[in-house]
């Protein structure tokens, strides 16, 4: 495996490929470039995004060549407060060009996942999130092995039919 960081990982999107699926499995992340967000929108103070200005233009730049990029978020519900932040910054995601959907995790059987967030472009290149002791995302760990991606494709395949769009996702949780 390689560990890709920063504008390296963001290399990755710049790849040709036609779909990467991303699959979140945690509750809580802590991202450095999100700590202050995050501090304000637990605080109720607004926030001008424009530390999500990057990653959007990652995505624009990828769905401009007609890319698709899928995310899919396990959370637990009740939500945690990282979760409640993720849901706000979504449509961010969503107006850049992402596929944002969910899963609660008590309608999905934990062994069906595969334990550890991911992307995977296309059917043959996997991409490992790696994380820090203390959940500070590290980068990107990615692999070809036919093996790996043959079970990462499965987990893909199971989850994306059941996951929720944002959308229908928010609408049908203010209605818990």
């Amino acid at each position: 495996m390689l560990l890709h960081r920063g504008e390296d990982a963001d290399r990755l999107f710049r790849l040709e490929w036609a779909v990467a699926v991303h699959l979140e499995l945690q509750d809580t992340y802590s991202t450095p470039m999100e700590d202050e967000p995050f501090r304000k929108f637990l605080a109720g103070e607004p926030d001008d995004y424009a530390w999500f200005t990057g990653w959007g233009d990652v995505v624009r730049e990828a769905t401009a060549e007609n890319k698709l990029i899928r995310r899919v978020r396990v959370v637990s519900e009740p939500h945690t407060d990282y979760t409640r932040f993720a849901l706000a910054v979504a449509p961010l995601n969503i107006a850049a060009g992402e596929d944002v959907r969910y899963i609660p995790r008590h309608i999905i059987d934990e062994a069906l996942l595969s334990g550890d967030d991911w992307w995977i472009f296309d059917d043959d290149l996997v991409a490992f999130s790696v994380f820090s002791p203390d959940g500070a995302g590290e980068g990107l760990a990615t692999t070809t092995d036919p093996t790996i991606a043959a079970h990462i494709r499965q987990v893909r395949d199971r989850v994306w039919p059941l996951a929720t769009p944002y959308a229908d996702y928010i609408g049908a949780s203010a209605d818990r």
